[in-house]
């Protein structure tokens, strides 16, 4: 219960007030056997976008998925991107079995009018990043690429899937369950794979941390181009 307290307090800091007014949709979508919950946020001025998907740390639930689209999914709607961000089921996260659910969300809302068939970027804060190493790991469909702020490799994964994968990675380095020491190992395990890895400690930031956007805009604007055809 305390890491919960403090996902929820440190994203309710970094999204404000701002989710009242901004352009989500709180939407239900069959999966398998499951009815996820899920955050839609989509750019203004638009017909169509490529895909994020965007989960939230710890268990994934309600309250967490919501403030993340107050915060980090705002601000890549912004940028151009489609963003969906699934509420746990069973307030597991989605690692594990509930991995497996993510590509058929994608299936399910790439048949929306307003979003862009095609490779996916997937993304995460947390659990939610190291979700989003595991979905790709598996190879059940192509995927622009890995946006993991912050993450660690899942020790023990196959990571032969992630050949040529885009993978934008930070940790704060003064993260407080010690992360930030095993970033040269997450770098690391992830190039010896073949990904192609931007990876980086962030300045005076513990485990939650605003982005930097000088230097990841220019690798989400070339996905997003990709992905745009």
């Amino acid at each position: 219960m305390r890491q919960l307290n403090f996902f929820l307090l440190a994203c309710a800091l970094f999204s404000g007030t701002h989710f009242q007014n901004a352009w989500a949709e709180r939407i239900q979508i069959d999966v398998a056997d499951v009815t996820l919950g899920i955050y839609l946020l989509l750019p203004e001025g638009r017909d169509k976008a490529p895909l994020v998907i965007l989960m939230p740390g710890d268990s994934g639930e309600e309250a967490l998925a919501r403030n993340l689209g107050n915060w980090l999914g705002e601000e890549l709607a912004q940028r151009g991107w489609a963003v969906a961000i699934p509420v746990s089921p069973d307030g597991r996260s989605f690692r594990g079995d509930n991995n497996a659910l993510i590509p058929l969300l994608i299936d399910q809302l790439q048949k929306r009018e307003e979003i862009t068939a095609g490779a996916t970027l997937l993304a995460g804060i947390s659990n939610g990043g190291m979700s989003a190493l595991e979905i790709a790991a598996a190879a059940e469909r192509d995927y622009s690429g890995i946006m993991a702020v912050p993450a660690l490799v899942p020790r023990g994964l196959d990571m032969s899937a992630l050949d040529g994968m885009p993978i934008y990675l930070c940790i704060g380095d003064q993260d407080e369950m010690g992360w930030a020491s095993r970033l040269l190992e997450t770098r690391t395990a992830l190039e010896e794979a073949g990904a192609e890895v931007d990876a980086d400690v962030v300045f005076m930031a513990r485990h939650m941390f605003g982005m930097d956007w000088e230097n990841l805009d220019p690798w989400l604007e070339a996905l997003r181009q990709g992905a745009s055809g």
